[in-house]
């Protein structure tokens, strides 16, 4: 049995030591910030994470950008010419076209390494909802299970990560064309926070409101606790927009209340950062249905 590596793309908003853990191969993807291009490597080395979230609350014009099919070609050519296998677990279709770019290099060297397997998993998933995601892959890798056994399994479990995020500045969610103006501009007046998910098609959908940010934390709390499973067994995700302290605070919350086995924290990097802005808090978790 051929051995196979997983590869991910940056905007899982891992850990740099948690990507190393989990033996992956990142492909990045960039931000586009004035006029300027930089690349989103997980350890913040072309554009710092602060740097970052204070040139976004400076209302810099920020776009992002998804990876060539020259950067994937290269990152898996590199792989199977060390004679293993891929299996590639990428970013919602429905948020960008990283995965459909992945897709399409992986069919055009199917031809070209007749004898390797290269498999292309859309988690549905997005920032450390995809880096939940993927730990839960790399735990199943490790049990010696073949790569068609673990892409069944990423298959079958992808649709139980759950996604709870809200956000202080509405402004970012109607320039991504998330919320119309005239919400953005009523709820910036009242106060009111969104509190959305990643439904079953890996979208960002707007499912409630919160009056004030407590309110909107406590509302993320109170749908995990709806569906969560076995939580003292669990290992909870948690990424922000530059708001450190109130995520541990949130953590210290998680823990108290439902026990869970650990809370990982981590900042949102710069792709997932330019659509959800400063002040974003996003939990993810295993549940029974999304």
């Amino acid at each position: 049995m051929r051995d196979f590596v997983l590869v991910t793309d940056s905007s899982c908003d891992l850990t740099q030591e948690l990507a190393e853990k989990f033996e992956l191969t990142v492909v990045p993807l960039t931000v586009d910030i004035d006029g300027k291009i930089y690349t989103n490597y997980l350890d913040g080395r072309d554009i710092g994470f602060k740097e970052f979230y204070d040139r976004s609350r400076a209302k810099a014009d920020i776009k992002s950008s998804c990876p060539s099919p020259d950067a994937f070609k290269t990152a898996f050519k590199e792989i199977l010419d060390s004679g293993k296998d891929i299996l590639y677990l990428g970013f919602s279709s429905a948020l960008s076209a990283t995965t459909q770019n992945a897709r399409i290099v992986a069919e055009e060297l199917s031809e070209e390494y007749p004898e390797a397997k290269i498999i292309v998993v859309d988690s549905l998933c997005a920032s450390m909802g995809e880096g939940l995601f993927i730990k839960y892959v790399y735990d199943e890798k490790q049990k010696g299970k073949t790569i068609e056994e673990v892409a069944q399994y990423a298959e079958d479990i992808k649709l139980n990560i759950c996604h709870w995020f809200t956000v202080t500045d509405l402004m970012h969610l109607k320039r991504g064309g998330r919320i119309s103006a005239t919400t953005a501009i009523a709820g910036t007046a009242l106060n009111v926070k969104p509190v959305m998910h990643v439904d079953n098609e890996g979208r960002l959908i707007n499912v409630g409101k919160a009056r004030g940010r407590k309110a909107s934390i406590q509302a993320l709390f109170d749908h995990m606790k709806e569906t969560i499973e076995n939580p003292k067994e669990q290992t909870i995700y948690i990424s922000h927009g530059d708001c450190e302290d109130e995520v541990k605070e949130f953590a210290k919350q998680i823990k108290k209340e439902l026990g869970v086995k650990e809370v990982v924290i981590n900042i949102i990097g710069p792709v997932i950062g330019c659509h959800t802005g400063a002040g974003v808090i996003a939990l993810f978790f295993y549940g029974t249905q999304r």
